[in-house]
């Protein structure tokens, strides 16, 4: 039985993995959940669920919030405030914690987790993408284990199943094309243009990365970390079905690829009982299905964020946390119209500029990082 901490309970990911644990009681017991600042739907979850502990990183009154939680789940143990949701992960009582904040505030949750050796199922980009020397250090520390719940990895992960790293020839991530994949002019698409996805149903920031292809840069460091794979050994190619998710070619040229609808259920339950396969969470792709599949390249140039995200990944260090902090900007400031589409990448690439990569050190020094390239944005886009 897996008693499961869900961080992030309230948004996507986390309101799909309640629905897998409500599927399978036998399995899954959910012995806590946080949430940022979606009080009311926090507490439907607790009536529902009777967690034993409960975690809110923003309150407009956290005396009320506080209260209010305590009503809701009687006799749980409750957080209120910064820090909360890592709070949680470090004291519940759950051997796993399904980590779904979004930003750089879930790594400090990540780390708790690692520490004191529980499973990680990891949603959120950022633990990786900003602080991976420091997870990779969690790890070694606390013994804990990383599993990732992102539909790519989880795939790489299917097909890498535990084989030295030395063993891989290339691991190849696929990307839809987002939104944007056939538009005329995408510099100038609006913003419901491009969170018209096709095939995923995801929040608004990542639905603009994935229309950039910037989201899948940052997975490419994602995966540098997951897998210890060097940079020559990683790529990505544009796949429009998104049936397959990964392809891993090993040094004797076999290759291994992983395919299944495009559905969220399937890499969060993997997540949890990995390496084990439970029942199906749906359907299994008939062999008709794979007929006419296109893979095309990523064209340098094409995609001018996915290359900035490249770049920083191959930089290292704290290059990846100023501008993972410069796109939350941007993109934020193109939702609101501040910026065009296209202005986002110029954004990126003036602040990734600007910025002295140094060696990932310590929270407090991404904590620095991150507001020097949340200011530095700002005034990117204050000129744009």
């Amino acid at each position: 039985m897996r008693r499961l901490a869900l961080l992030g309970s309230t948004g996507s990911i986390g309101r799909q993995a309640v629905a897998v644990a409500a599927r399978l009681p036998e399995r899954v017991h959910v012995v806590g959940l946080a949430a940022r600042r979606s009080l009311e739907s926090l507490c439907e979850q607790a009536r529902r669920l009777a967690p034993g502990a409960l975690a809110l990183e923003e309150a407009g009154d956290p005396a009320r919030a506080r209260a209010e939680l305590e009503r809701a789940a009687p006799g749980a143990r409750v957080w209120v405030g910064p820090g909360s949701a890592a709070r949680l992960a470090a004291e519940a009582d759950a051997d796993t914690v399904l980590n779904a904040v979004v930003g750089a505030a879930g790594l400090e949750a990540s780390l708790a987790t690692l520490e004191r050796g529980a499973r990680l199922a990891l949603a959120n980009k950022e633990t990786l993408v900003v602080g991976g020397a420091l997870v990779r250090q969690a790890l070694e520390r606390g013994g804990g284990e990383l599993v990732p719940v992102d539909s790519e990895h989880s795939a790489a992960l299917q097909c890498l199943a535990g084989r030295d790293p030395a063993e891989v020839e290339r691991l190849t991530l696929t990307a839809s094309g987002g939104a944007l994949r056939n538009h005329p002019d995408w510099r100038h698409a609006t913003p419901a243009e491009v969170l018209a996805h096709p095939v995923w149903n995801m929040g608004p920031r990542i639905t603009v990365d994935s229309a950039l292809l910037f989201n899948k840069g940052l997975e490419l460091i994602e995966a540098h970390w997951l897998f210890r794979l060097p940079w020559d050994r990683l790529a990505a190619v544009l796949h429009p079905q998104a049936l397959v998710h990964a392809m891993v070619t090993f040094r004797d040229g076999s290759s291994l690829l992983q395919a299944a609808a495009a559905d969220m259920a399937l890499p969060i339950q993997l997540a949890l009982s990995w390496p084990e396969r439970w029942c199906a969470p749906l359907p299994g792709l008939a062999p008709e299905t794979l007929q006419g599949l296109e893979f095309s390249p990523i064209l340098p140039g094409r995609h001018p964020a996915y290359d900035l995200a490249l770049a920083a990944g191959l930089a290292g260090g704290t290059a990846p946390c100023a501008l993972n902090t410069a796109d939350e900007v941007a993109v934020q400031a193109f939702l609101e119209g501040a910026v065009t589409l296209g202005q986002i990448p110029e954004i990126l690439g003036r602040v990734l500029e600007a910025h002295a990569p140094q060696p990932v050190e310590s929270l407090e020094q991404l904590s620095r990082v991150d507001a020097w390239a949340r200011e530095a944005a700002r005034g990117q886009v204050a000129h744009a």
